[in-house]
């Protein structure tokens, strides 16, 4: 007998690796599509024991999505009877490039075809005219999925009406009720984010939109107040007016994982090390990042917040433990 052989008795780990993960990728493009749906059909529709089916899914929690910072884990939300996925719109349809990401290719498939014996007529200028042609001369066309609360952020900003939102925040529980007050909707980094000033923090937040489950008029309006400087930045990434500037060290090939949340410049620390600034407003995140980036990376200061990692990696271990892992006790699994 071929396929999943959960249902006949075997254990669900029978899979090997290669099969399990274009399992998974395919559970997850559906819930990418769907949003929502019960555990007992998602089973079903995978030839999948439920527990396996639940395990999988917070096997898939732990992964993320570029550029792999915490702030881009998968964000999947298991109960005993439904699981809800945030944040999977990259697995909704292909790809598509930005405009520098478009000029970037074709300049270096340009390259690659001027270097002496390359095939002129071959399937990289066939594609490299192909994407030229969609770049264009006079207008580029960029496409970006909207999130569903996008156009009542940017008309509660263009009549400065305050709104009270429901929002998913980035740790297990986080969700919050908050009256905020938009100022601008922007798009940074492949993603939608509201610039608002949150009368809960009394300060200001940069919101990413996907993560608004509601939004609701709230029957007032405010008065414009000036932007700060760290929401002027070219990255989506801003630590918050009451950030701490915390200083990295980690080895020179984890840059690319946090090139865009440095503060300023990174600097060489000698013995393929680097030293980056980063402003943090949450030890949480904080604790996620040094995960990221892998035990060798560590606090240079404040030295209070060395244990960052260690606390984070605790509370994860303790929710485990009271869980009693996925064998299908009751209770809500958040999988973050």
């Amino acid at each position: 007998m071929t396929g999943d052989t959960s249902r006949a008795g075997q254990r669900p780990d029978v899979l090997g690796a290669g099969e399990r993960l274009r399992r998974l990728l395919a559970i997850l493009a559906h819930l990418a599509r769907v949003g929502e749906e019960s555990i007992a059909e998602l089973a079903e529709r995978f030839a999948m024991d439920p527990s396996a089916l639940v395990g999988e899914l917070e096997l898939a929690a732990c992964c993320g999505l570029p550029p792999y910072t915490p702030d881009q884990l998968l964000e999947l939300v298991v109960d005993d009877h439904s699981v809800v996925a945030h944040g999977l719109q990259a697995l909704r349809r292909p790809p598509r490039l930005t405009p520098d990401e478009g000029f970037a290719v074709a300049a270096a498939a340009r390259a690659l075809l001027a270097v002496p014996g390359s095939d002129a007529s071959g399937p990289l200028a066939s594609a490299l005219a192909k994407l030229e042609a969609a770049l264009g001369h006079d207008r580029i066309d960029v496409e970006i999925d909207a999130p569903a609360h996008l156009d009542a952020l940017r008309d509660a900003a263009a009549a400065s009406r305050v709104v009270e939102i429901d929002y998913l925040g980035s740790r297990p529980g986080g969700e919050s009720t908050r009256l905020v007050e938009p100022h601008r909707v922007v798009a940074l980094d492949g993603r939608f984010y509201c610039d608002a000033y949150c009368r809960l923090a009394g300060g200001w937040r940069r919101f990413q939109v996907e993560r608004i489950d509601a939004v609701r008029t709230a029957g007032a309006t405010f008065e414009r107040r000036d932007l700060p400087d760290e929401l002027d930045g070219a990255h989506a990434f801003a630590g918050g007016g009451s950030a701490t500037l915390v200083l990295l060290q980690m080895a020179e090939g984890r840059r690319a994982l946090v090139d865009r949340l440095a503060a300023g410049p990174i600097e060489l620390a000698g013995d393929g090390r680097i030293v980056v600034p980063v402003r943090i407003a949450d030890e949480h995140f904080l604790g996620r990042l040094l995960l990221r980036l892998g035990p060798d990376a560590e606090v240079v200061e404040p030295s209070a917040l060395s244990r960052a990692r260690a606390v984070v990696a605790e509370s994860a271990l303790r929710r485990y433990e009271r869980r009693g892992g996925v064998s299908g006790q009751s209770g809500t699994r958040v999988a973050r």
